[in-house]
């Protein structure tokens, strides 16, 4: 072996053993609690679930495993947030039960058919206000276990003020460090059906539009998924699909510019979240033989910056936010500042308001404002450097 690949190899180990110090999950967290327990404080979030994932059988008390199912199935879940919650965390209980005083638990936890899934996305759309009656899809990424997927939605919705139904997309992913190439066929697997989910979302359930909120390796089956539909000759799902919205996306750079010549077309309002330190995504590019990852890609370059503007996709580079992720791949939910900015983005799908009050300091801003990043110590806007996702060559559609 050639020294570059011993010090690829011994890159690997290091990091990993880096990613896995920040491991260790209490299993039977989806056990429910009597509903009877919760604290008058603490609040309720339902979730509405479809999978590619099969059923665990081997630890039924986690619902789904990894392994890939040969149907969808779906599922409904409500997990109460305690009371004493901090924004940006998941307060795991140490063993199970929870303390629904202080941690996240599960209420209740139900297997549901396909259309009963979907009837029951369509009753709660029906009990919304006119104005919340919106759909979020979010997708995780690489290395997540089932219960894990649920407790973060169940925190993206709580800490971003999101009013509308969650439903979760969750494909099987290991949950493991070392199951990269066996998580990354998964998603490619997922496509098919996460596209199926996605059309029934918009044609079935009454909603007036639906979000997608994608992160890490969740972003490659999310684009592909709308790559296929926009081929298909429906991009947009009928006109219902809005924001999409990409956390340190795990793509390969180049495939990620030809991804964006056929959704880019689309010119859907498109949000990526990216960040230099991510320490996930650089054991990403290793597996990869040092090919970059679109979500860590950041460059100076401003005639990027208005390619992009013109395929409507604005760019966070959230680089110098500091978070309690050590990874730095997490900080789209863990930073109190971008998971209310998400919030924002949810509620108005013509822009960002308030941007200078109530975004942190350092993340640049990249499309709808140009130029500009938002300071949080005067609270307006401070003219700054551009930082675009970008490479050699433009991402944006090929001219030829």
């Amino acid at each position: 072996m050639n020294p570059r690949g011993v010090l690829r190899i011994l890159a690997c180990v290091g990091l990993c053993l880096t990613m896995a110090a920040c491991g260790g999950l209490p299993k039977d967290v989806l056990n429910p609690v009597a509903a009877s327990s919760l604290p008058p404080d603490a609040r309720p979030v339902k979730i509405f679930v479809a999978t590619t994932r099969a059923p665990n059988q081997a630890e039924p008390d986690r619902m789904f495993g990894g392994d890939r199912a040969k149907t969808v199935n779906h599922a409904s879940m409500v997990v109460s947030v305690p009371g004493a919650h901090k924004t940006g965390e998941i307060e795991w209980p140490s063993r199970s039960p929870g303390d629904p005083k202080i941690n996240f638990v599960t209420v209740s936890r139900d297997l549901t058919p396909p259309d009963a899934f979907f009837d029951g996305i369509r009753k709660a759309i029906a009990a919304k206000p006119a104005a919340d009656r919106d759909v979020l899809v979010f997708i995780h990424g690489y290395n997540t276990r089932y219960e894990e997927a649920v407790y973060r939605l169940a925190q993206i919705v709580h800490d971003s003020g999101f009013k509308g139904v969650p439903v979760l997309f969750t494909w099987p992913s290991r949950g493991e460090l070392l199951a990269y190439p066996y998580d990354r066929e998964s998603a490619v697997y997922s496509r098919d059906d996460l596209e199926a989910t996605l059309r029934g979302i918009a044609s079935k359930t009454g909603a007036r539009k639906f979000d997608i909120l994608a992160h890490s390796m969740g972003n490659f089956l999310m684009v592909e998924t709308l790559r296929q539909a926009a081929i298909r000759g429906d991009g947009r799902f009928g006109g219902k699909l809005g924001q999409v919205m990409m956390a340190a996306p795990d793509i390969d750079i180049d495939v990620f510019r030809r991804q964006l010549q056929v959704v880019g077309q689309q010119r859907l309002p498109i949000t990526i979240f990216v960040s230099k330190d991510d320490k996930a995504l650089g054991f990403s590019k290793l597996v990869w033989g040092s090919t970059q990852r679109a979500g860590a890609f950041t460059v100076d370059d401003p005639e990027i910056a208005k390619r992009l503007e013109a395929m409507n996709i604005t760019v966070f580079d959230l680089s110098d936010l500091k978070t309690s992720d050590r990874l730095g791949h997490g900080k789209f939910a863990a930073s109190p500042d971008v998971v209310k900015l998400i919030g924002s983005r949810l509620a108005d799908d013509g822009g960002i308001k308030g941007r200078g009050a109530t975004i942190g300091e350092s993340i640049v801003v990249v499309g709808s404002s140009l130029g500009s990043t938002v300071g949080s110590v005067a609270g307006g806007v401070v003219a700054a450097p551009v930082k675009a996702l970008s490479g050699q060559n433009p991402i944006a559609v090929d001219e030829n």
